[in-house]
């Protein structure tokens, strides 16, 4: 399935929480190499709130498909006046390989650049190879590391000047 639309949402809001549970249970599960437990996704919920990404701190968005199903999500932490971070990316499992995850960071570009941001940055995991090629795709280049995150363990970045 295809996203039809994105919208901007409360982290904390219903929708938001559980599209968040989804990421996390896909992350916590795939560091540990099985199934997430219930209590792990929700410890790492507590322990990577999302609350900063509302109003002057950041932002939150959920891709929904035609039916008002979450496809998606993403977030971005304004890290400074020209910086904003992505973070949270996700597609559900039945909206892989339909464009939604590029939809979705090609928003939250679109959304870095009215905020007056020049640069998009992120860091990742190394299993996490999907997003990974993702990055690469729109043009996100590696570079050195900007955090000392534990679970990081590559970073990115991307020029989002408009040119013309």
């Amino acid at each position: 399935m295809t996203a039809d639309r994105i919208e901007r949402v409360d982290p904390s809001s219903d929708d938001a929480r559980d599209i968040l549970r989804l990421y996390y249970g896909e992350l916590v599960g795939r560091y540990h190499g099985r199934d997430a437990e219930p209590v792990e996704v929700e410890q790492a919920m507590a322990d990577e709130p999302s609350d900063d990404l509302v109003g002057e701190t950041g932002l939150f968005v959920i891709a929904r498909d035609a039916h008002g199903v979450a496809m998606g999500c993403g977030g971005l932490r304004f890290v400074d006046a020209r910086v904003a971070e992505l973070t949270r990316v996700f597609v559900a499992p039945a909206g892989r390989g339909s464009g939604t995850g590029s939809l979705v960071v090609s928003e939250l570009e679109h959304l870095a650049r009215l905020s007056g941001r020049q640069t998009i940055r992120l860091d990742t995991r190394r299993d996490l190879v999907e997003a990974r090629r993702l990055y690469a795709r729109l043009g996100y280049q590696e570079v050195p590391a900007f955090n000392d995150d534990p679970y990081a363990e590559h970073w990115f970045s991307k020029s989002i000047v408009a040119t013309g």
